[in-house]
């Protein structure tokens, strides 16, 4: 879940500005404020703008929007899914308003999803303001809910088939600073299962701000022996987004149009992002990012974190 501790201002109550890099910023018109709160860890604030609808807000960033947030979950959850084959057991780290967890569970082999969440509370307020994100998947009875920090959570645990890490974004100081790094990935690698494979959501892919993904593509393959890095352009981001898929033995470019129909064809309800061709789609990078990635030498470790600001 992205995220920073950037703050946001309101101008006239009337209009909502996020700033979305250290030198921009975009504007929304408010149309209704829902909830503003803050706990141990974060601001938390629900909003309705103009064009996105209802959003999560965390430390003054858009989290989720009503209008595009299925672009988002569905491209952090199925290309992973359909990577490993019948999965059963999946981690999601961070997550807290559901909605990673409903993509989850529409694949039928799923028999556990273990939610971590640090925030307890951003979570309550999530279930019962943004029931369009969640859509019940919290009171589903494969769900089991950790209110951990996942480094913890991870590092005691084994045996998982697929591990999604839904975090904020590594800010100094923040709740995630530490989880994006060589040994945090490592700690990962142990948490899986033989055939298992992983996904981080890994910030902006934007010309101008794409140090984060760089970086987190190449520490990921001083781990794991696949690694393949993929975008989505998530409008209410303001940016093209990045995503990067680590597994220890399938890669997601060898699977065939045919074997993505069959899985899709048997999961529960429907998606409107995700098919073969949108799968072939978002692994084509442009010329500039592989590039860039080819010549990223940061690896990112305990002792050498990264701050995406």
């Amino acid at each position: 879940m992205k995220n920073s501790r950037t703050r946001y201002v309101m101008l006239n109550s009337k209009w909502f500005l996020e700033q979305t890099t250290a030198d921009e910023g975009a504007f929304h018109s408010l149309r209704e404020a829902i909830f503003n709160g803050s706990s141990d860890y974060q601001q938390i604030e629900i909003i309705r703008t103009g064009s996105y609808g209802k959003c999560l807000v965390l430390d003054g960033k858009i989290q989720s929007s009503e209008a595009d947030e299925f672009i988002y979950h569905e491209a952090l959850v199925h290309p992973v899914a359909i990577t490993v084959k019948s999965p059963e057991r999946v981690l999601i780290a961070g997550g807290g308003d559901g909605a990673t967890a409903r993509e989850v569970l529409k694949h039928p082999s799923v028999s556990e999803v273990v939610i971590v969440d640090i925030d307890e509370y951003a979570v309550e307020i999530c279930k019962k303001h943004l029931p369009e994100l969640h859509n019940g998947s919290y009171e589903d009875r494969r769900v089991k809910v950790y209110f951990e920090d996942a480094r913890s959570v991870i590092e005691k645990s084994c045996g998982f088939d697929i591990v999604i890490l839904d975090l904020p974004e590594p800010v100094e100081g923040g709740t995630a600073f530490l989880l994006y790094t060589k040994e945090f990935y490592s700690m990962v690698f142990k948490c899986l299962k033989e055939n298992g494979a992983m996904v981080t959501q890994s910030a902006s892919t934007a010309i101008n701000n794409l140090k984060t993904f760089t970086a987190v593509i190449n520490t990921l393959k001083q781990v794991f022996p696949v690694v393949r890095p993929y975008t989505a352009s998530i409008p209410s981001f303001y940016s093209p987004w990045g995503f990067v898929l680590a597994s220890k033995k399938e890669d997601p470019l060898n699977i065939s149009e045919d074997y993505i129909n069959k899985r899709l064809s048997e999961i529960a309800g429907s998606l409107k992002f995700y098919d073969y061709e949108t799968h072939a789609g978002i692994f084509s990078l442009p010329k500039y990012l592989r590039e860039e990635i080819k010549g990223e030498k940061r690896i990112i470790t305990n002792s050498s974190p990264i701050s995406f600001y």
